[in-house]
């Protein structure tokens, strides 16, 4: 069995499985199983005898993963991850640390200059510095949002780029899920619930809120994700009476606040937060829309005490 959490494991080159598992949102017993299936797993053996992860490992395993979760099979995933070519380690991976973790944060124009390279191993390294020295918001308001809008703007000059928008999306998916994680000794005993409006698919500042809420208030949260049915929000509200419930509607076809009026009135109450730009005026009495991601969670965690 692999050493994850010892001293002597932690000074040693390479990264264990509990690290790979963290920074890849990936369980380990996935990632024992694909060592064994597929032969995609630690490549390097410390002088403690231990396997460790290096970067060319950690570089197959996110693109194992991307494509699993693309829906490709994961044998011909596998087959495909394995024909990744790495660039040699840089100093930070030989001296046993986990790339961007303390590294340096990139600038919006060096993340977008990697993101249209479609460089995966930058962009997460990139990130995963941003998230660990800034912490959740300033790297959204200040890193993630001019990125978008980078990528926004050579979509509208060159009509491409879907691929750029889809690739940094998911490496910040990859990046925020570890954070939205269950904090310990949560502050709220119920739940804030975090959907997306009806057929509402841009679901990135819900996943968003959830890790600055995690890791900035120790905040517990359920996240319902994109296009969730007013029904289906309604049922989960009965079923976990959560303290808060907090909608997005990032385009105006989304944002109609007429069902918003229907939600279940709970006992004790419930506070309902909407945010996104997509919501029409005239939003009911009970609901308080937000407009940044830096008063969703102000407001949240306010309404907890």
């Amino acid at each position: 069995m692999e050493e994850t959490g010892s001293a002597s494991a932690a000074e040693e080159p390479g990264y264990g499985i509990g690290a790979v598992s963290r920074r890849l949102g990936v369980p380990a017993p996935t990632l024992r199983t694909w060592n064994l299936r597929y032969g995609i797993g630690p490549s390097r053996r410390s002088p403690g005898g231990h396997r460790r992860y290096d970067r060319a490992d950690l570089a197959r395993l996110e693109e194992m993963s991307r494509l699993v979760h693309a829906g490709v099979p994961p044998a011909d995933a596998a087959r495909q991850a394995l024909r990744v070519r790495v660039p040699p380690e840089p100093a930070a991976y030989r001296e046993g640390r986990l790339p961007g973790e303390p590294g340096n944060v990139p600038s919006a124009a060096m993340l977008a200059r990697a993101a249209t390279a479609l460089d995966g191993m930058t962009v997460t390294d990139g990130l995963a510095a941003a998230l660990a020295r800034l912490g959740v918001v300033p790297t959204w308001d200040g890193l993630v949002r001019p990125v978008f809008d980078a990528i926004s703007r050579r979509q509208d000059e060159t009509g491409a780029g879907i691929d750029v928008e889809h690739l940094f999306s998911e490496r910040l998916l990859a990046a925020l899920h570890p954070l939205a994680a269950h904090p310990a000794r949560p502050v709220n005993d119920r739940p804030v619930l975090l959907a997306c409006a009806e057929e509402e698919q841009h679901s990135l500042p819900v996943h968003v809120l959830a890790a600055a809420l995690a890791t900035d208030r120790r905040v517990d949260t359920r996240v319902l994700g994109a296009r969730t049915p007013h029904t289906a929000l309604a049922d989960a509200m009965r079923r976990l009476g959560p303290a808060v419930v907090f909608v997005w509607s990032h385009v105006a076809a989304t944002g109609d606040p007429a069902p918003l009026a229907a939600l279940p009135a709970l006992r004790p109450p419930a506070r309902i937060v909407v945010g996104g730009p997509g919501w029409w005026p005239d939003l009911p009495p009970r609901v308080t829309c937000v407009a940044s991601l830096q008063d969703a969670v102000a407001l949240i965690a306010d309404a907890l005490h």
